[in-house]
C-alpha cells in the first residue's frame, strides 16, 4: 500500500484512534507510525481532536450518601424509599447526578464504538467525527440496554439494542424525549433487538437541544404528540458530541 496520500493517512489514523482498526492491520499501522513521520503526525492530530472523549476520570471512593442522593435525584429504583436530602445536597446532588451520567454515557460510546451506529459508520466512511446526539438507555441496575444516536442536523434516529428487550405480544417500545422544561414527547418506535431506525418529526438539533434525558415505555401502539407515557422501563442521559 502507498502511504504518501494525506487523505489515506488521515483516514487510517482516525480508524486507529477510534479503535475500529484491529488485528494485523493495527499492528502494521503501529509499525508505520515509527517509520513514517506523517503517519505519526496524523495519529497525534486525531488523538488531540478526541482528547475530551478519552480523558480519564480520577478514581474517587464515593460515600453512601452520594449514591443515595444520585438515586433520589434521578428517580432511581430506591427513589421512593430514600428521604429527600437537604442542605447543600439540595443543589449539589442534581449537578453530581448529571455529571456522573454524562461521563458514563461518553464512556460507553468510547468503549463500544460499533454500538453508536451512525457515528461509527460516518467515522469509517469519512474519517471525521460528526456532531451528534447520543443517548444511553439503562435499566434499574444501571446496565446499558440500548443506544440511540442521530447526527446534529439529521432527522434519522438510529437504534442499537445491546440485549433483547422483553415486551408483551402486540405491544411496541416507544422512545421518549424528556426535556429540561416541559412534558415528555414521543420520538419513535424502538426494535426489541438488533438495530433499527426511524424518521423524527424534525432535526435532532431542534428536538433534542434542550433534552438531557431519554426514556422508553411499552405502549399499545406508536403514540402521537401530546400523549402521556405509560410508565418508563428504561431511562438514560442524552448528550451532545461536538
Amino acid at each position: 500500500m502507498i502511504y504518501d496520500r494525506p487523505e489515506l493517512l488521515d483516514r487510517l489514523a482516525a480508524e486507529y484512534v477510534f479503535g475500529t482498526m484491529i488485528g494485523p492491520v493495527r499492528r502494521r499501522f503501529e509499525r508505520l507510525r515509527l517509520t513514517l513521520p506523517s503517519a505519526e503526525a496524523a495519529t497525534v492530530a486525531w488523538e488531540a481532536r478526541t482528547a475530551g472523549l478519552a480523558r480519564a476520570v480520577p478514581p474517587v471512593v464515593p460515600s453512601p450518601g452520594l449514591w443515595n442522593a444520585i438515586d433520589w435525584s434521578t428517580g432511581g429504583a430506591g427513589a421512593q424509599t430514600i428521604a429527600k436530602p437537604g442542605g447543600w445536597w439540595s443543589w449539589f446532588a442534581p449537578v453530581a447526578a448529571l455529571a456522573f451520567g454524562v461521563v458514563a454515557t461518553l464512556g460507553i460510546v468510547r468503549m463500544l464504538p460499533s454500538a453508536a451506529v451512525p457515528v461509527d459508520e460516518i467515522v469509517q466512511a469519512r474519517g471525521t467525527l460528526p456532531a451528534s446526539y447520543v443517548g444511553i438507555l439503562t435499566d434499574a441496575s444501571g446496565a446499558a440496554v440500548a443506544i440511540a444516536s442521530s447526527t446534529r442536523h439529521g432527522r434519522t434516529m438510529s437504534l442499537k439494542v445491546l440485549r433483547p428487550i422483553e415486551a408483551p405480544p402486540g405491544k411496541v417500545l416507544q422512545l421518549w424525549a424528556l426535556p429540561k422544561d416541559g412534558e415528555p414527547f414521543p420520538l419513535g418506535v424502538v426494535p426489541r433487538e438488533g438495530k433499527g431506525a426511524f424518521e423524527m418529526a424534525d432535526t435532532s438539533e431542534r428536538l433534542l437541544a434542550s433534552v438531557p434525558r431519554l426514556a422508553m415505555s411499552i405502549e399499545d401502539a406508536p403514540v402521537r404528540p401530546g400523549a402521556t407515557p405509560d410508565g418508563f422501563i428504561l431511562t438514560g442521559h442524552c448528550v451532545k458530541l461536538w
